[in-house]
């Protein structure tokens, strides 16, 4: 009441929200573990094992002669990246801090810097995760050779963008219906696991199994992506711009449904639950 505003100018508004948008990045991703390196090592074994699990179960069931030519274990792990980058990102955005959460008590704090803070929180760690796995495996295993790395980074980012999009999605829904959209989130995640296309190429894909996949964003992100990575693999059934259509389409209809969601949030949204 007795305080001396005054007015920013929009440079400084800037500076500000990309200021706070940083801090509260560091925050999200220090409040999975309290070391940053334990963090990062339990997201690097996460995908490790993914990977691993993957190559023992192909060699096992002697598929490994079935896939495009060229390195197995990036064909592998240009899956299981793209595959985690979308499941955490959608989990983290999903779980972003609400309208009801305490931390909204503090201006200029609101959603959209959450949500954004979180979704730039789990890129962060599965990009940097990425990067340690696959610098490891160049120096101390097998010459890695990716044939446009600028291409299969942004098909790494599309599908980044494509889980922020569910995500926001989920966390609109989830005050209105929380069991039912978290049974639906722990579907999708589950699904991806053989919809994400990880397992196979699209390419040697009968048509009527094509179409049982060619709805999900993330499975043409990870087709063009091995396009990108192995120089003899040419992607004829997906394409990166349906996914990033799919991507804007989730994005704005989240966007739209978070600002219905938070005119009716409130401390005491589940106390009838």
């Amino acid at each position: 009441m007795f305080q001396n505003t005054r007015k920013k100018s929009l440079l400084s508004s800037i500076v500000t929200i990309c200021e706070l948008i940083y801090h509260t990045t560091v925050r999200d991703v220090r409040s999975t573990h309290g070391n940053a390196f334990m963090a990062l090592f339990v997201n690097i074994s996460t995908a490790i094992i993914f990977v691993l699990a993957f190559y023992f179960m192909f060699t096992v069931l002697g598929l490994r002669g079935a896939k495009l030519r060229g390195d197995f274990m990036l064909y592998m792990m240009s899956g299981v990246f793209l595959y985690l980058t979308h499941v955490k990102s959608l989990g983290a955005v999903a779980g972003a801090a609400g309208p009801s959460s305490p931390m909204m008590q503090h201006a200029p704090m609101n959603t959209v810097i959450s949500i954004t803070s979180a979704a730039l929180g789990a890129l962060y760690i599965q990009v940097l995760s990425a990067l340690v796995i696959l610098f490891v495996y160049h120096t101390a295993f097998q010459r890695i050779e990716i044939d446009d790395p600028i291409g299969a980074l942004g098909m790494l980012l599309l599908a980044w963008f494509t889980g922020c999009g569910v995500g926001l999605l989920i966390m609109a829904a989830k005050p209105w219906f929380p069991t039912a959209v978290n049974l639906v989130q722990v579907v999708y995640t589950r699904a991806n696991m053989i919809a994400s296309g990880k397992l196979f190429v699209a390419n040697t894909l009968p048509g009527y199994m094509l179409a049982m996949f060619d709805w999900n964003p993330l499975f043409h992100a990870i087709d063009q992506c091995r396009g990108y990575v192995f120089a003899n693999y040419f992607p004829h059934n997906t394409n990166a711009q349906y996914a990033l259509i799919v991507g804007c389409v989730l994005l704005v209809l989240g966007l739209l449904a978070e600002f219905y969601t938070r005119q009716f949030a409130s401390s005491s949204w589940y106390a009838r639950r």
